[in-house]
């Protein structure tokens, strides 16, 4: 008998599953939630300065791969404490790795969403290159 739950066999109940995932990242990780309140802050941004329809898509897609990444690397954090709590140097290399992934994609995130909001301020007249 495995020791895993069993998944159950439908996509509607696995849908419930990966939402209560989602909803248990935003009440024990201070880091999901501060990446979800920028990705909230560059929507509104984005709505304000009424970016293009190209910028919408790679803003999405920006935002998503952060808030995956650190979905990942918060599942690498509960399975590292379910195989040992005790100082372990490859888990912690493990874990490194994956808050780097966080990190590249924030900053990839953060330098998509300067220049799209730079250029868009320079077309309003705010003194940025077009």
């Amino acid at each position: 008998m495995s020791r895993f739950v069993r998944r159950p066999p439908t996509w509607i109940p696995r849908f419930h599953l990966a939402i209560a995932g989602i909803v248990d990242a935003v009440r024990t990780q201070r880091n999901f939630v501060i990446h979800l309140a920028a990705a909230l802050a560059v929507i509104a941004t984005a709505a304000q300065l009424r970016v293009g329809r190209r910028e919408w898509c790679l803003l999405v897609l920006c935002v998503t791969v952060v808030l995956v990444a650190e979905l990942f690397n918060t599942a690498l954090e509960h399975l590292a404490r379910a195989i040992t709590e005790e100082e372990n140097d490859r888990l912690r290399r493990a874990l490194d790795i994956a808050s780097g992934a966080v990190l590249t994609a924030a900053v990839g995130a953060a330098t998509v969403g300067a220049v799209i909001f730079l250029h868009r301020l320079g077309q309003l007249g705010f003194g940025w290159p077009v």
